[in-house]
């Protein structure tokens, strides 16, 4: 056999091999590539991520929100869906709409979306030791637990903490009355946004502090300037968490969000000097206010220093006097104004409480269920405006799918409430204020329809203070009716455009107040300040 003879002996089944190699290879490749194709497919039908718009470079969607952005998430949902994402610089944002797919994250899947953004700017807010702003875990779950038991002793019913309550409502609402008239004297009229903001103010610190303020202490003057400034600067906050690189250069984002740090520094400062005080007169014996009821169940309850430290009573605080003033304010100017702009239903407000309470004495928190045309208005009210158009941001805990969209864990998540309480297929003429809308074919309150209102969020983030809230805008309400009549300005254009930011404040507007014919004496029930 010659070399050649060997050579071809070898690559002879060589070559024939080879030739077999390449269609199994062929047909392996194809296989993996088709069943790669399966997977996701299968993967895809279940993980289908939102849609959404085009995103630019850096900034994201930024500047394709506007200065309304509810209506923005509005109009989006009409084009992508109830569920929808979005990139505000370097973060990816998930928006809910709508009412059943809000109610679905919010109350089915209530613990995945019950977390917060780690945002920078949370950190600030009550000493770090926010309910509101802080993470969904263990010891939250128990800060929850201790700070809604409390609260809710002070809304509920016929208890003596709710007698206490209803006592410093009154006494503020004497105070706004008189204030009221006073600048009203001479004919003139004045916004009165302002002090609407000081009786809200003073009920806060009468429930925190046990104290209430003249109109013209400096301390006081501040507490509340302090709150209006947060207001107004929380939303560079927010800018500064999603597009970190505007600190580092000048610019008017940059210089808010200083000034964000600053004031929630100088707020905590306050509360902080006025729990201490509070600890050092503090008895086991006697709950003086909602500083004691904390200190009591914080420092003091079953299982103390096992869990939250003391300094979550200033954070608990903190949190309960800068939430209750801004949305009790904002709804009570909301409030003032829709009594001037429609006349014809401050004075069915007026034939209802004299109907039911009469003129010996002043409208109670008894009253309430007697007033459903009242209680209906508050609720047209809060829908109407829907002042708190967008939630604080949540955050997934875990991967969840919402309408067959998949959100992964840790996404942040912007809930539309506004979507909610303007929706056409859940209310009639929702651009409309009835509030007749609240009312049975009986005249009574229609509780199904008041449930559908959104203003306190849902599931566990829901506000814990909505109770005691709903109460005080009721006394408020009520009693400026039964004692007083609201009237707008002859020459001056009510408009319902608002202010945008944490919450819708409505543009400046003027009011003169006149006093009923025949008022009772103010005080004679709660033994409180008589006219002068």
């Amino acid at each position: 056999m010659t070399p050649m003879d060997a050579i071809d002996g070898v690559s002879q089944p060589w070559r024939e091999w080879k030739e077999n190699l390449q269609p199994a290879l062929m047909f392996t490749f194809v296989f993996l590539i088709c069943l790669e194709a399966c997977m996701w497919v299968r993967s895809h039908g279940q993980r289908k991520t939102p849609p959404g718009p085009f995103r630019w470079p850096l900034v994201g969607n930024v500047m394709q929100l506007g200065q309304i952005p509810h209506l923005t998430f509005c109009k989006m949902a009409q084009k992508y869906g109830n569920v929808f994402q979005i990139r505000l610089g370097s973060q990816d944002i998930v928006v809910l709409n709508g009412d059943d797919t809000i109610r679905q994250a919010l109350v089915k899947h209530s613990a995945e979306f019950a977390g917060r953004p780690n945002f920078t700017s949370f950190r600030f807010v009550s000493g770090g030791k926010s309910m509101a702003f802080g993470g969904y875990s263990t010891l939250w779950k128990v800060h929850k637990r201790i700070a809604h038991s409390t609260l809710r002793a002070f809304s509920t019913i016929n208890t003596e903490t709710t007698k206490l309550f209803e006592q410093h409502v009154v006494a503020e609402v004497e105070d706004l009355i008189r204030v009221f008239l006073h600048l009203s004297s001479s004919g003139q009229f004045f916004d009165p946004y302002h002090e609407c903001t000081v009786a809200v103010a003073n009920v806060i610190c009468a429930l925190c502090f046990g104290k209430r303020y003249s109109h013209d202490d400096q301390e006081f003057r501040a507490l509340v300037g302090r709150n209006d400034k947060f207001v107004q600067t929380v939303g560079a906050g927010s800018l500064v968490d999603i597009m970190p690189w505007l600190q580092a250069f000048p610019n008017p984002v940059r210089s808010l969000y200083r000034s964000f740090k600053d004031l929630n520094v100088e707020f905590f400062d306050f509360v902080k000097e006025k729990v201490t005080q509070h600890r050092q007169t503090y008895s086991q014996n006697i709950t003086r206010d909602m500083s004691d009821a904390f200190i009591s169940h914080i420092e003091y309850g079953a299982g103390a220093g096992d869990s939250l430290s003391k300094d979550y009573v200033e954070g608990t605080v903190s949190d309960l006097i800068g939430a209750g003033q801004d949305t009790n304010s904002t709804a009570l100017s909301w409030i003032i104004l829709l009594l001037v702009k429609y006349p014809h239903i401050q004075v069915k407000l007026q034939e209802e409480i004299d109907l039911v309470v009469g003129h010996d004495r002043l409208p109670t928190v008894e009253d309430k269920v007697k007033l459903p045309y009242v209680q209906a208005f508050i609720y047209e009210t809060l829908r109407f405006t829907s002042f708190v158009p967008v939630t604080i941001p949540h955050s997934t805990t875990s991967d969840v799918i919402i309408d067959g969209f998949y959100i992964p864990k840790d996404t942040v998540v912007f809930v539309n409430q506004w979507s909610v309480n303007h929706d056409e297929a859940k209310w009639t003429n929702p651009g409309i204020f009835d509030p007749e809308r609240f009312l049975d074919e009986n005249g009574e309150l229609d509780r199904d329809k008041t449930y559908g209102v959104m203003i306190f969020s849902l599931g566990k983030r829901r506000c814990i203070g909505d109770q005691l809230s709903m109460l005080q805008i009721f006394l408020f309400t009520s009693i400026m009716l039964h004692q007083c009549s609201f009237h707008s300005h002859p020459r001056e254009k009510l408009t319902m455009d608002y202010i945008n930011g944490l919450s819708l404040k409505p543009l400046p507007y003027k009011i003169s107040v006149t006093a009923r014919k025949s008022p009772p004496t103010i005080g004679v029930q709660a033994g409180y300040r008589t006219w002068d």
